[in-house]
């Protein structure tokens, strides 16, 4: 049972090829719309306002894209880090030795993830009011994301 228990770790390799297809997936995607937005309009000859919102708004719908492929490395790595090899060579930002240094990673990805979400509703706005209750229900998220990680910091003993 022991040996079966050990070995179940692997599993997670699973995930891991999962999350990191996925990622590569997203930066292609993303690399190839990049690639047509720019090729789009320089082909087309049109130069306005309304032209160059569609072009922002449409870099800034990618900017999201890679930044979810980024959340999604970030966990490939640290599932890999947590259960199958710790001595991946990565830089000390990236480097995963708990759950809770990869909850905090994704949250901080999150968190940006909302702004740039946020941003192209701003980009797009048209005076509604609408707007007001997509940042409020950003800012609550993010807010209760502060929360989180502020409490569980708390509880850690000091150093």
């Amino acid at each position: 049972m022991h040996r079966l228990l050990t070995a179940s770790r692997y599993l997670i390799l699973l995930a891991v090829l999962a999350l990191f297809a996925a990622t590569i997936t997203l930066i292609i995607y993303g690399t190839i719309s990049v690639g047509w937005l720019i090729l789009d309009s320089a082909t087309s000859g049109i130069l306005s306002p309304k032209g160059a919102k569609s072009l922002l708004l449409g870099f800034i719908e990618n900017a999201d894209l890679f930044l979810v492929a980024t959340a999604l490395y970030i966990m490939a790595l640290g599932l890999y880090e947590l259960f199958i090899d710790d001595s991946v060579p990565l830089p000390p930002w990236l480097q995963i030795h708990t759950i809770d240094d990869l909850k905090d990673k994704l949250v901080g990805v999150i968190v940006v993830v909302l702004a740039v979400v946020f941003l192209g509703h701003a980009a797009t706005w048209h005076g509604e009011i609408g707007i007001l209750f997509i940042g409020g229900a950003i800012a609550a998220v993010i807010a209760s994301l502060a929360l989180f990680t502020g409490q569980k910091k708390k509880k850690e003993p000091q150093k």
